[in-house]
């Protein structure tokens, strides 16, 4: 979820799209050839049945000064290979379109301008922060957005939007649950934005079914160079609950490296306070270029979607990334937007294989999802589908349907499972019911 101030956009319904030709003219496919480079085009190893490709795109930023996710276009190409390599998808080719966002709101309006132009049926394991950039052209266009990292209310209440995690919502409430039994007081350290205000309801859901007081909200700018202030008032606030260690939450997206860095060099004082947060905010990626285990988050509790990457569920990503992009350090299996982008393009198999040799089309996509299909992550996600209004419609998520979360703790560099997990139980915690009881405001 980022800071940013936006508006939540209301569910829409699903538009027509104009019926496609079956094939290509030349000039067009000569044109597309010789802009494969430029485009980002994935072409297949082989060529299945001969009917023309399913062309999807991937984005997410790249070389920017903020949050870059270099690994989820990365993993889309090295699944493409891998899909081709094996005959494609009841022998259609996969051709991936990846598209940079700059982290920038014109830059994601401008990927998804592009996803129409070349006629994608899907848009596939993404990150962009600019929800409100992208998901109207989609809309407009009739094209399904799939497995959206969860950076942005957005994602939960598109009627374009096929989530396959729960996003901050989920996160925050599950880790409000954990820290009950562990932490005196709570301090949780947010945007000062219309997004941002959603936060302390989510994390205080959590604290509430843990029997816990609610959290201190400390506001932060989402764009300060430095939060000295902001560190040193939730440190003092944090060491007022008795006994037990307060807790600080930092959940400013690509800015909680910015307060870590304050609130380290301010903790020193503070020795009773520990930290926890959630991925979104802090992955192995951010653990690793901090220091890892001498870096700011260590011990500090984290929640996430899925299980931890030593987990056996992922051997099957793994093997992927081995055989098609070994050597490729852009892909981290530890990473949340890599997993993410997995499971997505599951989904979109699942998919493909349902559609079968009926045509392939934005419009065939969206039915099969809409039309009650049900797809296993192989027991990385529950089973996923998407009705139309999920049970979290009534807190302003209608398209959040898997609010599963994890509780790990960073242990010597490394994100691990916690030996105790969420309100005491070993595993995976459903957090449904948790954020179907908060005060969103």
């Amino acid at each position: 979820m980022t800071g940013r101030r936006r508006t939540r956009s209301s569910p829409l319904p699903a538009l027509p799209r104009p019926v496609r030709a079956t094939a290509l003219a030349a000039g067009a496919v000569a044109l597309c050839a010789s802009l494969t480079a430029a485009c980002g085009v994935i072409p297949g190893a082989t060529g299945g049945s001969g009917d023309d490709p399913v062309k999807v795109m991937t984005w997410a930023p790249q070389d920017t000064d903020a949050t870059n996710k270099p690994g989820m276009p990365a993993m889309a190409r090295a699944y493409a290979k891998w899909i081709n390599s094996h005959g494609g998808i009841d022998g259609r080719r996969l051709e991936v379109l990846t598209c940079n966002d700059h982290n920038d709101s014109v830059g994601a309006a401008k990927c998804a301008r592009r996803a129409a132009t070349e006629d994608v049926v899907a848009v596939v394991g993404s990150y962009s922060q600019f929800g409100d950039s992208y998901l109207a052209p989609l809309e407009g266009a009739g094209i399904p957005y799939i497995g959206g990292y969860g950076v942005t209310n957005d994602e939960f209440t598109g009627a374009m939007s096929y989530p396959v995690n729960g996003g901050q919502p989920a996160l925050l409430a599950g880790l409000g649950k954990a820290l009950a039994q562990s932490c005196g007081n709570v301090v949780l350290v947010r945007p000062d934005s219309i997004a941002g205000d959603q936060l302390p309801a989510m994390l205080d859901a959590g604290l509430k079914a843990g029997g816990h007081a609610d959290a201190g909200d400390q506001l932060a700018a989402d764009d300060a160079t430095e939060y000295g202030g902001q560190a040193e008032q939730a440190l003092r606030h944090a060491t007022g609950g008795g006994t037990r260690k307060g807790c600080v939450v930092p959940a400013l997206g690509d800015r909680t490296d910015t307060f870590m860095d304050s609130f380290r060099r301010a903790r020193d004082d503070f020795p009773a306070v520990r930290t926890a947060t959630v991925l979104g905010s802090v992955d192995q990626t951010v653990i690793n270029t901090t220091g890892g285990a001498s870096g700011p988050y260590e011990g500090a509790y984290i929640t996430g979607w899925y299980p931890v990457a030593s987990d056996h569920r992922w051997d099957p990503m793994k093997k992927v990334i081995n055989e098609e992009a070994f050597g490729d350090n852009r892909i981290d299996p530890a990473d949340a937007g890599v997993q993410t982008t997995w499971i997505a393009y599951t989904v979109l198999k699942a998919v493909l294989e349902k559609i079968g040799e009926g045509e392939v089309s934005a419009d065939t996509v969206r039915r099969t999802l809409n039309d009650g299909l049900r797809v296993s992550t192989g027991g990385l996600t529950p089973t996923l589908h998407w009705p139309y209004e999920g049970k979290l419609a009534v807190v302003g998520f209608p398209r959040l349907v898997n609010a599963d979360v994890t509780l790990q703790v960073v242990r010597d560099g490394k994100l691990v499972a916690a030996r105790q997990g969420i309100g005491g139980a070993h595993g995976i915690a459903d957090m449904t019911s948790t954020l179907e009881n908060a005060d969103v405001p």
